[in-house]
């Protein structure tokens, strides 16, 4: 690599880390949809949408879109999806027509709670090899990674 870029002095440390993230998170998100959400007939983002959902309750979508890391447009395709599945339910704030709350329904809570185990069991799976210390150092040191991306 360095003879094809000459004499740019390069951080390949840097390189190889975000590299590694990259392909970590593509495997694991493909891993996942294959042998997990498959069955349930969701994407990663799917998924994302009920556990936040689930974790933190009803929210507005501005929100929702935030905590999925999701672009608001994208998050609107996806809830139209999961609400034609009754998986979740959007209400307009009556005070303000333009905002809307989105939460699970019955048929939502259900999924998630029957999927949630299986996707950390999967979790389990995809770090099997780590101790517990290390998936905390690796869980920290991919925060500060986030972090800096964030700002």
């Amino acid at each position: 690599m360095q003879a094809r870029l000459g004499d740019h002095v390069l951080d390949f440390d840097a390189l190889n880390a975000v590299s590694n993230i990259y392909r970590a998170a593509s495997g694991v998100r493909r891993r996942a949809e294959r042998d997990v959400l498959a069955g349930y007939k969701l994407s990663w983002g799917g998924f994302t949408i009920l556990w936040v959902l689930w974790v933190f309750g009803e929210m507005e979508t501005a929100r929702l879109a935030e905590e999925c890391d999701l672009a608001k447009g994208t998050l609107t395709g996806m809830l139209t999806t999961l609400e034609k599945r009754d998986l979740v339910s959007r209400n307009v704030v009556p005070t303000d027509k333009r905002r809307v709350l989105v939460r699970l329904t019955g048929d939502g809570e259900e999924t998630i709670e029957e999927l949630f185990p299986k996707f950390n069991d999967y979790e389990g799976q995809v770090s099997a090899g780590l101790s517990s210390e290390e998936k905390q150092e690796l869980a920290r040191l991919l925060r500060i990674v986030i972090n800096n991306a964030s700002s």
